[in-house]
């Protein structure tokens, strides 16, 4: 049978099922899609490729999911470190985004965030920022698969005036896209300190009428805790139930202030949660109790939040990072295993942005999202004895070689296919230059 693409591998590890690896097998491609996984000898006799790939060192996993982003804002990075998260927003960031944030803005930004993604194996990545429509071209251009969300905030920036204004461009933002293979939509809330009530239930309303899912940031400090008791009577999470936003559809974002009756509210309602623990840890946030919420059933998928807060969009790093400060709340050395942390980066991903169906694991019939990274040829990975636990505890983002999206390979041998790296770089100078100047 003639095939687009054979990709003979040491290692695949498809993440369904549980804790399989399989060795010295071949993933078959043919438009877009996997259509076979099964020993190389099978393959070379069942399949003629137009191309093949043999990775004699390599582990092949589903492409990475970085769940939650902020990409545009990667043009940022360190420019307001080591601060709390509100003085951090208030005196800093919006002040800098009221000055600077535009469309070219945005393009420059979310074009130099997807290069890094991609180079870090991460081939589908959920946005919340302004101007969503221009990531949302840059992602397609960039042949990454990306969630944009259709943002809403109470109060006027350059992007819209209002609640309604944000609306209707995020459902106009749905009709351009709604037919695109790469690009899917999620109504985006910024948080409940930033959207009142009316607002809040007319998107839930749309969502469920488009069946979108509802991406927030939710229960990410102590001070967002205490100001709902203050002014609304209730913790955030039970003024979102109030309002019938709790379910399945819902994707909450850090949820560090958690309680046991909260954790079983998630899981009975089927939300999912994203970590972000370099994030919340960097901004002193809190820790989310991921050992407990996903023994009480909770889908929890990874996100690196932002550059400008984490600082970079390094998912291999987020996956050792949430399996080791998972083990060290809970007090548990067995507690977030590192097949876990991989699913987390993966599939849960997948969930979360409701597109389990499609990527998110090496499965026959989904798209061909795989990411290859070397291992047994590298001091810092080698010998490998057991190449998840190598992937989630030693690999780094540098051992990250090969990338294909929808089965069109983003990054070949290290090298970005789909962008231009110098170009990238003379961009980002340049909004170095004009950020650093005095406000």
């Amino acid at each position: 049978m003639k095939v687009d693409t054979l990709i003979n591998s040491r290692w695949i590890i498809p993440v369904v099922p549980d804790n399989l690896v399989l060795e010295n097998h071949a993933l078959v491609i043919n438009e877009g899609k996997i259509i076979d996984l099964l020993p190389q000898d099978k393959a070379r006799s069942a399949y003629q490729a137009a191309h093949t790939e043999t990775l004699e060192d390599h582990a092949l996993i589903p492409g990475l999911i970085n769940a939650h982003t902020h990409a545009a804002m990667s043009l940022m990075r360190g420019i307001a470190d080591d601060l709390p998260l509100i003085t951090w927003l208030n005196e800093h960031i919006w002040p800098l985004e009221s000055r600077w944030v535009s469309e070219s803005f945005v393009h420059d930004g979310s074009e130099l965030a997807i290069a890094e993604m991609i180079r870090g194996g991460t081939t589908c990545f959920n946005d919340m920022y302004f101007f969503p429509e221009v990531t949302a071209r840059v992602a397609r251009k960039a042949k990454i698969r990306a969630s944009i969300g259709m943002i809403v905030i109470d109060f006027p920036t350059v992007w819209a005036q209002n609640s309604d204004e944000y609306l209707s461009k995020g459902l106009s933002l749905h009709d351009e896209f709604k037919h695109d293979p790469l690009i899917s939509l999620a109504f985006a809330p910024h948080a409940p300190y930033t959207v009142s009530d009316e607002p809040l239930k007319k998107l839930q309303m749309y969502a469920d009428e488009l069946q979108h899912p509802v991406h927030i940031h939710l229960h990410e400090t102590q001070q967002e805790i205490t100001d709902s008791l203050q002014q609304h009577g209730v913790r955030p999470i039970e003024r979102l139930r109030k309002l019938q936003m709790v379910g399945p559809s819902l994707t909450a974002v850090h949820m560090t202030q958690l309680d046991e009756e909260e954790i079983n509210l998630l899981a009975k309602s089927g939300c999912s949660v994203v970590h972000c623990p370099e994030s919340n840890m960097k901004l002193a946030s809190g820790f989310c109790p991921l050992a407990a919420l996903i023994d009480s059933g909770v889908n929890v998928a990874l996100g690196t939040d932002g550059a400008a807060s984490n600082n970079d969009l390094d998912l291999l790093g987020e996956m050792r990072t949430a399996a080791l400060l998972g083990k060290a709340v809970s007090k548990d050395a067995r507690s977030i295993p590192a097949a876990t942390a991989l699913k987390m980066a993966t599939l849960n991903g997948a969930k979360a942005l409701g597109l389990e169906q499609t990527t998110g694991s090496l499965e026959v019939g989904k798209a061909a999202d795989i990411t290859a990274i070397t291992l047994s040829d590298q001091l810092e990975t080698a010998p490998v004895f057991d190449p998840v636990s190598q992937i989630v505890y030693s690999a780094s983002r540098n051992q990250v070689t090969d990338v294909w999206v929808n089965g069109h390979q983003v990054l070949k041998s290290t090298q970005l296919t789909t962008l231009d790296k110098i170009d990238i770089l003379e961009k980002a100078k340049i909004w170095g230059e004009k950020l650093q100047k005095p406000i």
